[in-house]
């Protein structure tokens, strides 16, 4: 059923130019990517930050996890908003989920040096 909404969203309006899919698809990726490097980082950290208080790198590095699902996450969401903008041809939406990510793992980093 819920496969069924899927393809009905996607055949909904018109088909836009590949260039613009494909461009998509890209941004989905480099997204993709941002939110293994945000896990792996997490997974380092907890791995090989020894001198870290043990509260803060696991504080640290299950903030670096969840950040990444939740890129992941956003990626998904802001493909296919941007997808259906596309075929409706609408206004491509914000990008709230970069500004708060970015500010989000600048929080991070700030943390961990002041505390390191």
């Amino acid at each position: 059923m819920r496969r069924d909404r899927a393809r009905a969203a996607d055949a909904d309006g018109t088909e836009p130019d590949p260039r613009f899919t494909l461009a998509n698809e890209r941004t989905y990726l480099a997204w993709i990517r941002t939110a293994l490097a945000l896990i792996a980082a997490g997974v380092a950290l907890e791995a090989l930050a020894g001198e870290l208080d043990d509260t803060v790198r696991r504080l640290a590095s299950a903030a670096l996890v969840a950040l990444g699902m939740l890129s992941a996450l956003a990626a998904h969401h802001r493909w296919r908003k941007v997808q259906q903008a596309l075929r409706h041809n609408r206004a491509l939406p914000t990008m709230r989920s970069s500004i708060a990510l970015g500010y989000a793992v600048a929080v991070v980093g700030v943390v961990l040096i002041v505390l390191s």
